[in-house]
């Protein structure tokens, strides 16, 4: 047996932090004198002091010290630390995914700022091909939530940019509008019912519209009025790229909403 001065010396822990992992339920004595409340160790207690000792170090909170002694009073520490350590592993996987998923967030919101500087503002510019991975279908509008969600789910990690979804339509439509949602992906992949494939790139009329998507129709008169201006002709299909609208959970503003609508033209030139 041990007196609580030759386990500190051991374990080189302070007797008043022994007397705490005492209190807390974390290092009960194997006995306590009745007459002068001397607690008394074994070498058991050594291990678990030391292993307390180590758990603290890595940050542990006194409740999961606990639970991870509790374990171990009907098998062996070593078997109890060697599952925490899967456990802490599989942590830390979970928070490197977390990580990247928010570098893309940040990448994403980033331009979208930028974008925001020059919203409501017809441009002209280049778009170059890029691989995407759609589902094309009839429907409304409103049904593109769960195509995306599916796309989401099946591409993963190979997402590389904004939700886009093409419209193949030349006029608006109810009900059975045609229309293509889209991910930009990485690279080449087979995924059951999306059809991945380069989307052209080409010179387009764009403009970022900030706002609802129930008032995109300004924006888009705004686009055509601008190339009937300039003569060109519009190809089909037009695109809508959400650069910011609502997330998973949060739905946001939508007054800060920021779709850009691009539409490819022919100019005429030579």
């Amino acid at each position: 047996m041990f007196t609580i001065g030759e386990l500190s010396k051991l374990t080189q822990l302070p007797v008043k932090t022994l007397r705490f992992y005492h209190e807390q339920g974390l290092l009960v004595p194997s006995y306590v004198d009745p007459d002068t409340g001397y607690r008394y160790y074994d070498q058991r207690h050594v291990e678990t002091a030391r292993a307390i000792v180590y758990l603290r170090n890595l940050e542990f909170s006194l409740s999961d010290i606990g639970q991870i002694l509790d374990s171990s009073r009907d098998e062996d520490l070593l078997a109890v630390l060697l599952r925490q350590q899967s456990i802490v592993k599989e942590r830390i996987k979970g928070l490197r995914k977390a990580a990247k998923s928010l570098d893309q967030f940040i990448v994403e919101e980033r331009k979208a700022r930028n974008m925001a500087s020059t919203a409501n503002e017809v441009q002209e510019k280049v778009l170059t091909p890029c691989l995407v991975g759609g589902i094309r279908t009839r429907g409304r509008y409103s049904d593109c939530g769960p195509l995306f969600g599916r796309l989401g789910r099946s591409l993963g990690r190979h997402i590389c940019g904004s939700a886009m979804m093409l419209h193949y339509d030349c006029e608006y439509r109810e009900d059975d509008a045609d229309f293509e949602a889209c991910m930009p992906v990485r690279r080449t992949l087979e995924a059951a019912g999306i059809d991945v494939r380069e989307l052209p790139g080409g010179r387009c009329v764009s403009l970022v519209h900030r706002g609802p998507y129930d008032q995109l129709g300004h924006s888009y008169a705004q686009v055509f009025k601008y190339i009937n201006d300039h003569k060109y002709k519009a190809l089909s299909p037009s695109r809508e790229v959400y650069l910011k609208g609502p997330g998973m959970i949060f739905k946001g503003n939508p007054e800060n909403y920021l779709t850009e609508i691009q539409i490819l033209v022919e100019t005429g030139d030579a």
